[in-house]
């Protein structure tokens, strides 16, 4: 293979990637509307083996160090060369919109006012195998919280030392995940490390001021939450019902 082609080949295959990941987020915003479960329709479409099961799951949106750069690098190469790449253009501009999903959720709950509330974010990093922060949704999430008025307590298992980098003495940081959870008026789930997945139902509701859970990954079973106790909101799903 010429250099070209190889370096064309490694754009494109993380592009297409990115590609299916922002297509699953627009159905899954879409299944919300109309009442369908995005779950259902990721393990449906998923059992098409033209399609399989990898990168169909929705979420809050990509980050980490290559699916960014390669998709803004392949559009930007097709612009120097006059040619408009339309279909990535708008697989950014999804991707930029969805690392608002969870924020926006949280707005809606809290009618509109978050000023004071205190969210305790399990997870930082994109997802639980990318380590490197760079365009990460947590820094979307956590600076609109923020900007907001919000009090936010941070936990993860790898990444502290890179959220103290960014954010400073703006948040505060926890070596346990259930200490963050003390006093908090939520939870909102950011990556989905393994020793997030079965948490203490028992002990968060004990420690929260309010026993509500957003997830970001769809990582939790709704049913379960509402059995705990939880009010519990994920992506692609309208929970209200």
């Amino acid at each position: 293979m010429d250099i070209t082609s190889a370096e064309m080949t490694k754009y494109a295959a993380n592009s297409m990637l990115a590609t299916k990941i922002s297509f699953m987020n627009d159905i899954a915003n879409l299944c919300e509307i109309v009442g369908a479960d995005i779950n259902m329709v990721r393990k449906g479409i998923g059992s098409d083996s033209r399609i399989g099961t990898k990168f169909i799951y929705p979420g809050i949106g990509y980050g980490g160090s290559c699916f960014p750069k390669d998709v803004q690098a392949l559009v930007k190469t097709a612009g120097e060369y006059k040619y408009e790449l339309r279909v990535l253009k708008a697989v950014e501009a999804v991707n930029k919109d969805q690392k608002m999903v969870l924020f926006n959720k949280m707005i809606k709950h809290f009618n509109g006012n978050l000023k004071g509330k205190t969210i305790a974010v399990w997870g930082y990093h994109s997802n639980h195998k990318q380590m490197i922060c760079r365009e990460a949704p947590a820094l979307v999430i956590i600076n609109n919280l923020l900007e907001a008025g919000a009090h936010v307590k941070a936990y993860d298992p790898v990444a502290m030392k890179e959220a103290k980098h960014h954010f400073g003495d703006s948040i505060s940081y926890f070596e346990d995940q259930y200490e963050a959870l003390i006093d908090a008026d939520c939870m909102a789930l950011i990556t989905e490390w393994p020793e997030f997945k079965f948490p203490k139902y028992a002990v968060m509701k004990k420690l929260m001021v309010n026993p509500v859970v957003f997830d970001g990954r769809n990582i939790y079973d709704r049913s379960e939450m509402k059995r705990n106790g939880f009010n519990y909101y994920c992506i692609g799903v309208d929970t209200s019902k």
